[in-house]
């Protein structure tokens, strides 16, 4: 059985790293990609909006990870 605490951590250090992340890439994006055409701005966020999963998802198999 996995810890109620260990879920909680688990949850808050998700949720925080997530709006850190979030926050990071819009500002990378709006300093990098100021002026450049649609299609580039499209990939940058297209592959600035799927990098996240891999680190959640390494949270996440933490925070179920049995003792």
């Amino acid at each position: 059985m996995v810890s109620p605490f260990r879920r909680f951590i688990g949850m808050v250090f998700l949720v925080t790293f997530v709006l850190v992340y979030i926050f990071l890439a819009m500002v990378i994006g709006d300093m990098t990609m100021a002026g450049k055409h649609w299609s580039i701005k499209l990939i940058f966020f297209a592959i600035a909006g799927l990098i996240w999963v891999v680190p959640a998802g390494l949270i996440i198999s933490w925070t179920y990870k049995k003792r």
